[in-house]
């Protein structure tokens, strides 16, 4: 393939904005006919937008997180299975950016840059909770690692040149290991049969004795031993993601409202557009909207202001404010999703409109990393300026 370098961070929002109105015309279908969107993301990939946080000196645009969230943002609006596919994308790049070793970031910064994906394999089911990896790297005589476990929820892995496998070592610690999407062991099943984010292809990966070179490996514990911004800008990326939904559904019920739903007889209006109450309730919505978007913002530029200077304080600062987008930004997709049927009327619960794919992303990719834990350190923060943890959820 033959990927676009994109220059700078205003390009890089001229390509999301025109990418997410191709997008936007065929998300309905792609989600009602779960119609796996393989031809979009190669033109995702084509269009150079999968690099632009490869640094400078690698021949990236380096772009700020203020412009990677809206990008996300951007994307959400038009397809939010679509936008979700490429977050661990910048996630991993993101590893390789903070542990990757000067070759590591030459070899797979050019991988970027040429339109190569990443995936993820990260998650375990049956496990005692999310941090809990149990899948093994085991060193062989000569260098070499052996990757063996089960992995769920792998968004990306589908569609992926590479897969990042999260696994502990023979020492416990956690590392990524970097593996070809078609290497001997791997296998990818897609068995996502999630209400919403239907077209994520968010299944099942299973390694068998994976063969990974040692050059392939990255020391992701040593990410959580001094300040971090790893699970800001992953979180960063959910908030635009949920930010995008809401704005996405809000415009959806514009466009109904505007020209299919009739007006309540009581209201004395001509046309659903002018009755009063409706006019109050799309007031209310589009507050709750631009105060996610607000927030979005403030997180991305303290997560840029962090990145400047990076400290334990200014990460801490940065976690914060991402947490504090991230649990407005779910509620308000969650509940501009639920709205639309509200404000829309009967017309808009028929199964062959498919306005529910709305709420269905919204509620699905709102249960990552609940809100209420968010909060709760939040509170600990302005309260008794307790920092977050490093454990990359924050």
């Amino acid at each position: 393939m033959t990927a676009k370098v994109i220059a700078d961070d205003a390009e890089a929002l001229a390509v999301a904005a025109a990418l997410a109105d191709e997008f936007r015309a065929g998300a309905s279908a792609r989600d009602a006919e779960r119609r796996l969107p393989y031809e979009e993301l190669e033109r995702l990939s084509a269009s150079g937008l999968l690099a632009v946080t490869v640094p400078a000196e690698h021949g990236g645009a380096d772009v700020r997180q203020e412009t990677l969230a809206e990008i996300f943002r951007l994307l959400a609006s038009a397809d939010a299975s679509l936008a979700q596919i490429p977050q661990n994308h910048f996630v991993y790049t993101n590893v390789i950016r903070r542990q990757g070793s000067p070759e590591q970031r030459e070899f797979f910064f050019a991988e970027v840059l040429a339109g190569r994906r990443f995936g993820n394999a990260q998650s375990e089911a049956g496990t005692a909770h999310v941090q809990d990896i149990r899948t093994r790297l085991d060193a062989g005589p000569d260098g070499s690692y052996r990757l063996t476990g089960v992995k769920h929820y792998s968004t990306g892995a589908l569609f992926a040149d590479w897969i990042p496998v999260l696994a502990r070592g023979e020492d416990d610690n956690l590392h990524v290991a970097f593996v070809p999407r078609n290497a001997d062991g791997v296998t990818v099943v897609d068995d996502w049969d999630g209400m919403g984010q239907r077209t994520t292809a968010s299944g099942t990966v299973r390694l068998d004795a994976v063969l990974v070179p040692a050059d392939r490996v990255v020391p992701h514990h040593l990410t959580f031993r001094e300040p971090q911004l790893h699970g800001a800008v992953a979180q960063l990326l959910h908030a635009a993601i949920d930010a995008g939904l809401a704005a996405g559904a809000l415009a959806e019920a514009v466009d109904f409202v505007r020209t299919k739903s009739r007006p309540w007889f009581e209201s004395g209006a001509d046309t659903a557009a002018e009755d009063p109450l409706l006019i109050q309730r799309f007031g209310e919505l589009a507050l709750q909207v631009r105060a996610s978007e607000a927030l979005l913002g403030v997180a991305a530029r303290a997560v840029d202001t962090a990145r400047d200077g990076l400290t334990d304080a200014s990460a801490a600062e940065a976690s914060i404010a991402v947490a504090a987008a991230k649990a407005h930004t779910s509620a308000t997709a969650v509940l501009v999703a639920d709205a639309l049927f509200e404000v829309s009327g009967t017309r808009s619960a028929l199964d062959s409109l498919n306005l529910h794919r709305h709420w269905r992303d919204a509620r699905t990719h709102t249960l990552h990393d609940p809100a209420r834990w968010k909060i709760q350190h939040i509170g600990r923060y302005v309260l008794n300026g307790t920092r977050p943890p490093r454990h990359g959820l924050l």
